[in-house]
């Protein structure tokens, strides 16, 4: 059924936009699947929910489908809606959930936080304001992460193996992660497993 609902809002979504705005990054190093980005500063709405990672992401996904579909509140009035931007991003908020161990991100029941990216033609002003309190707005600053990126499905376990190549290749270089790990999806689910763009990223210290 979440299922169902995710793919619904997914498909309703796809058909609003003739292309998807991503987030601006310049790549600094290239190892694939690995890579050191510098993201430009962006604006994002999110949740926090819980649940498993399915759940959580069926849960979030639609608190937030409902804000950029028009519950919200223009600054010249009435309501907006807002384009789709990819990937939806997603990561673990509980403080009891190891950062080394993604599969227990599903077992342990934590909070996570799922978000979308805001289209760069707006500004902490001209966003129009979520009705829900549910939903936040928050600016994140210049940030650069270390990526690997990867197709197929994102089962927690697949999760957890290439959280921890990526952490690997990190240690190699001397790298140190700042927070969770986020795991970036850019495809509808009724993409085909190998055509799929997933990400998982770390901010670097």
């Amino acid at each position: 059924m979440a299922r169902g609902v995710l793919g619904l809002l997914l498909a309703l979504l796809a058909g609003c936009a003739m292309a998807i705005e991503e987030p601006a990054y310049t790549v600094t190093e290239q190892a694939a699947p690995f890579e050191l980005r510098s993201y430009q500063p962006k604006i994002v709405a999110e949740v926090v929910v819980s649940g498993s990672m399915d759940e959580a992401s069926s849960k979030g996904f639609r608190l937030l489908a409902n804000y950029i579909f028009g519950n919200n509140s223009a600054p010249t009035g009435g309501s907006e809606k807002i384009e789709m931007t990819a990937p939806v991003g997603m990561e673990p908020r509980s403080e009891k959930i190891s950062m080394t161990s993604p599969v227990s991100m599903q077992e342990s029941e934590g909070r996570w936080r799922v978000s979308f990216v805001m289209p760069s033609s707006y500004t902490m002003e001209s966003l129009p304001r979520p009705n829900n309190a549910a939903v936040t707005i928050r600016q994140i600053p210049e940030t650069r992460y270390a990526v690997i990126r990867f197709s197929g499905l994102t089962g927690a376990k697949r999760v957890a193996q290439k959280t921890e190549d990526l952490r690997a290749w990190m240690e190699g270089k001397g790298l140190k992660a700042r927070d969770q790990p986020e795991l970036a999806r850019y495809n509808p689910p009724w993409t085909l497993p190998f055509l799929r763009r997933n990400e998982i990223l770390l901010e670097v210290q």
